[in-house]
C-alpha cells in the first residue's frame, strides 16, 4: 500500500479504519492469519500488478494521474489514455448520472481471485469533482493496441495470430465462468455483454476482457444470482436468441454463461475471417453485417437469428486449413438455438489449446 508516498509492507491483519485506505488482497500466498481476509485486507505479501506497480491505495493513484488523450466514447462516457508515476493506463470516466453502472463495475473487477492475465487489469476506482460535476474514475491497465474490433479493421492475422487471439478469449471466459471455491475462492461470473468492442488486444497480441459492468456473480451456497439494477442490456448484434425472443431462464446461472458462449461464437467469425491464408482474406464485418441493418432493432436480430434461423456465412476455403476449419466447427456449435447444446467456454479453451505450438500459442 500507499502511505504518504512511500510503499509500506503490511504484514499483520489490520482493519479498513487503520489502513484509512482502500486496499484488496490478490494472493494467499503467505498468510498466517485469515479471518481479516474475508474482507479483503490480510497480512499478505506486497501485491504488484501485471505491470510491476504495487496495488496502492486507490484514491491516492487516481488523484495523481495525468489524462494525456482520449482514446474512446461509449454510452457509458469516455475513455482516456493517463500516465501515472511515468506508467500508462487506461480512464474510462462515467458521468454521474450513471454512477449504478460505475459501481457495479468496480464492484466485479475487485471480486477476489478475478485477476487474470485474459481478463483486464483493474486499478482503481474513484470519484472526483472538477468543481462543475462529478467524475467517477475507473482506472485500468493500458492496452495501447485497443479493442480486438479496432485491431481487426486495421489488418489481418496469421493463422497462428488468430489461435493465440481466440484461445486467449477463451481463456479469460473459462476463469470468469468458474467457480473457485473455498474462503479465497471466486464466484462464478458471466459476462453479459461479450463483443469485439469489449476484449482489448495486448501488447503480445493476446486479449484481456473488459467492460464487466452487465457481468452477474452466482452465489453457489444460496444459489442466488446476483443481477445488477442496471437498465441497460447488453449488444443487440450480440444477443442470443433465447434473449432476443424472451425465453431465457434468469432464475438459472447456466443460462447466463451459456448466452456469452453464443457471443463467443460471432467473436470468433470476426478473428476467422482476419485470418490470411495463402494471400486470401476477407474485410472487416460486424456479425450479420449482411442480414441486419448497421443499428439492428431487436426485432431485426429477432427475425433473422429465431425466426429464420440464420448465422454469420462459414466460407468454403476456411476447409483448407485446419484451424480455421476447427474454429469453424466451434462457432456453429457456440452459436447453437439451443443454448444447453451449446460448448463450455472451458471445453472451447482445451480444443483452440491443441491447435497450438507452445512456443507460438499461450493463454
Amino acid at each position: 500500500m500507499l502511505s504518504n508516498g512511500r510503499e509500506e509492507v503490511v504484514k499483520s491483519c489490520v482493519s479498513l479504519p487503520e489502513l484509512h485506505a482502500q486496499v484488496f488482497c490478490h494472493s494467499s500466498k503467505n498468510i498466517t492469519r485469515t479471518e481479516c481476509c474475508y474482507t479483503d485486507f490480510c497480512n499478505n505479501i506486497t501485491l504488484r500488478l501485471p505491470l510491476g506497480l504495487p496495488l496502492l491505495v486507490q484514491r491516492t493513484i487516481a488523484r495523481t494521474i495525468v489524462l494525456q488523450e482520449i482514446v474512446g466514447k461509449g454510452r457509458f462516457g469516455e475513455v482516456w489514455h493517463g500516465k501515472w508515476c511515468g506508467e500508462d493506463v487506461a480512464v474510462k470516466i462515467f458521468s454521474s448520472r450513471d454512477e449504478r453502472s460505475w459501481f457495479r463495475e468496480a464492484e466485479i473487477y475487485q471480486t477476489v481471485m478475478l485477476r487474470h492475465e485474459n481478463i483486464l487489469g483493474f486499478i482503481a476506482a474513484d470519484n472526483k469533482d472538477n468543481g462543475t460535476w462529478t467524475q467517477l474514475w475507473l482506472v485500468s491497465e493500458y492496452h495501447e493496441q485497443g479493442s480486438l474490433f479496432d485491431y481487426l479493421n486495421r489488418g489481418t492475422v496469421t493463422v497462428e495470430g488468430m489461435v493465440r487471439l481466440a484461445l486467449s478469449v477463451a481463456s479469460g471466459l473459462a476463469h470468469l465462468h468458474m467457480e473457485i471455491v473455498g474462503t479465497q475462492g471466486k464466484p462464478a461470473i458471466a459476462h453479459r455483454d461479450l463483443k469485439s468492442k469489449n476484449i482489448l488486444v495486448k501488447r503480445n497480441e493476446t486479449c484481456a476482457i473488459a467492460d464487466l459492468g452487465l457481468a452477474v456473480k452466482h452465489d453457489s451456497v444460496l444459489n442466488t444470482i446476483d443481477i445488477p439494477q442496471n437498465p441497460r442490456v447488453g449488444t443487440r448484434r450480440y444477443m442470443a436468441p433465447e434473449i432476443l425472443d424472451d425465453a431465457m431462464n434468469t432464475n438459472i446461472f447456466e443460462s447466463f454463461k451459456r448466452a456469452d458462449i453464443y457471443s463467443l461464437g460471432l467473436v470468433y467469425w470476426e478473428i476467422a475471417r482476419r485470418c490470411s491464408v495463402g494471400g486470401i482474406t476477407e474485410e472487416y464485418q460486424l456479425p450479420y453485417y449482411d442480414l441486419v441493418p448497421s443499428d439492428p432493432s431487436i426485432e431485426d436480430m429477432r427475425r433473422v437469428v429465431c425466426e429464420q434461423k440464420l448465422r454469420p456465412s462459414i466460407p468454403n476455403q476456411w476447409q483448407s486449413c485446419e484451424a480455421l476449419r476447427v474454429l469453424g466447427r466451434l462457432m456453429r456449435e457456440c452459436w447453437r438455438a439451443s443454448g444447453a447444446a451449446r460448448l463450455t467456454a472451458l471445453r472451447v479453451k482445451k480444443t483452440i489449446s491443441q491447435l497450438c505450438v507452445p512456443e507460438d500459442c499461450k493463454a
